[in-house]
């Protein structure tokens, strides 16, 4: 099966010749400042049954999610990654995330178990 066609938005049928599909671009959004962003932090199970902090809602630049993640690990001493569009910290620092991200003026809740 072809990609052809998959990243069209608003498709119709046109017997105009000139028409024009408009294409999906991959459009980041602009970065939401600190008091806009809603965040929340889960506590995930992965493989092996390693416990991880999962911090999502996080509207923005992948450059500033990076940043982010950045800034987290090393004020957990943990290590982590960003992986679409959320953030993972390696263990269960859901408080000290909460605690961090709240004193930058994030709004961020406490979800799941």
């Amino acid at each position: 099966m072809s990609k052809k066609g998959k990243d069209r938005v608003n498709v119709v049928y046109s017997t105009n010749p000139n028409f024009k599909y408009e294409e999906d671009q991959n459009y980041e959004h602009d970065t939401l400042p600190p008091q806009q962003q809603n965040l929340k932090v889960f506590l995930d199970r992965i493989g092996g049954g390693k416990m991880v902090s999962r911090v999502s809602g996080f509207v923005g630049k992948d450059a500033d999610l990076e940043s982010l993640t950045k800034t987290l690990k090393q004020k957990c001493g943990v290590g982590g990654n960003a992986k679409e569009g959320e953030i993972l910290i390696q263990g269960d620092k859901r408080d000290k995330i909460i605690e961090l991200l709240t004193k930058e003026g994030y709004k961020i809740k406490k979800a799941g178990g």
